[in-house]
């Protein structure tokens, strides 16, 4: 057997794979033609398989890709081709989790707006007539102030997307007292965490529901602009959206119009249509209301050690002869 591995990796880690591979001959290319040249022979591909290369394995049984998003890596011989796909899904659902609780503790205590405001030396907790018009749910003894500081266990978060990252994030919420409702393709094997696991056609109800928004979905043709003006509309006016899933998902324009019009109460977004944003988009001029991070959601010094551990594990596994793991339907991209 042979795995062929473009674009070249490090010698410690071509070292790593080696051990594990065993009898398989493992070729490190160094240019796409060195690859080429070995594809005839190839069992298994590591990196970036292009059609070219795809088309010259007619033994080629496996691809790992590099990547846990398929959308820049798919193309049609590839969907089609006999070989097993897997993708390194499952790396970076806690550190992700993580930052979607960050986004989600800033709006409901309006750290980012304090931060903002320290950098000024102004003492100005957040209330005031904004916070009434945007939060007043009538009269009564609760002051404004308090109004604009929620109240975590009293919140519900809806997860759009309830994989490996969604399963986090609700693990997290839960730990706040927050209740927590999905959607996913695949409504089945309900967490404890959930109160409540939907079909993809009950977004609505879940946009009625929550306070927070989180989506979590990967880009796949039918979650493409999934978002548009029409969902912005279905959510509550004190609701906060959060991407940590794919840019293509939202349409910014229309989030930019909901936004304006107060439709909805702000967004974080770590992924964007485009990036990087723009410097003139009109979200770099929403500073209280839009938290922009640079698709940094997954960094964390430990990716790149389980980066290494999934790609060992899935070798080992196609040498043995066992089930692979992480195996995506290439049909649906995930």
């Amino acid at each position: 057997m042979k795995l062929v591995i473009h674009p070249p990796i490090e010698p410690e880690r071509l070292d790593r794979i080696a051990a594990v591979a065993g009898p398989m001959a493992v070729v490190n290319a160094d240019d796409e033609a060195h690859a080429l040249s070995h594809m005839p022979g190839a069992d298994a591909f590591f990196g970036k398989i292009t059609p070219r290369l795809l088309a010259a394995a007619p033994r080629l049984r496996w691809v790992q890709a590099p990547t846990a998003s398929l959308e820049h890596y798919l193309f049609p011989e590839l969907v089609s081709h006999p070989c097993v796909l897997t993708n390194m899904r499952g790396l970076f659902s806690d550190v992700i989790a993580d930052q979607v609780m960050g986004y989600v503790l800033c709006f409901a205590r309006n750290l980012h707006v304090y931060v903002l405001q320290a950098a000024a030396g102004r003492w100005a907790p957040v209330g005031g007539e904004a916070a009434r018009v945007a939060f007043a749910s009538g009269p009564g003894v609760v002051n404004d102030i308090d109004r604009a500081h929620r109240h975590l266990a009293d919140a519900t978060l809806g997860v759009v997307g309830l994989g490996a990252i969604g399963r986090e994030v609700a693990r997290r919420a839960a730990a706040f007292g927050m209740r927590v409702v999905a959607i996913d393709p695949r409504p089945t094997d309900r967490p404890p965490e959930v109160a409540a696991l939907w079909p993809v056609e009950e977004l609505p109800q879940l946009l009625g529901q929550s306070d927070y928004v989180v989506i979590a979905a990967p880009h796949t043709p039918q979650s493409a602009a999934m978002f548009r003006r029409p969902q912005f509309q279905q959510m509550k006016r004190d609701a906060y959206l959060v991407n940590i899933g794919r840019g293509a998902i939202v349409v910014l324009d229309d989030l930019v119009a909901a936004l304006e019009a107060g439709e909805i109460a702000g967004a974080a977004l770590d992924v964007f249509e485009t990036e990087p944003l723009p410097p003139d988009h009109a979200l770099w001029r929403m500073p209280g209301r839009v938290i922009l991070t640079p698709h940094v959601a997954g960094y964390s010094p430990r990716i790149a050690g389980r980066h290494l551990d999934a790609l060992l594990d899935n070798v080992g596994r196609f040498v043995r002869g066992e089930p692979l793991s992480n195996v995506v339907d290439k049909d649906k991209w995930y």
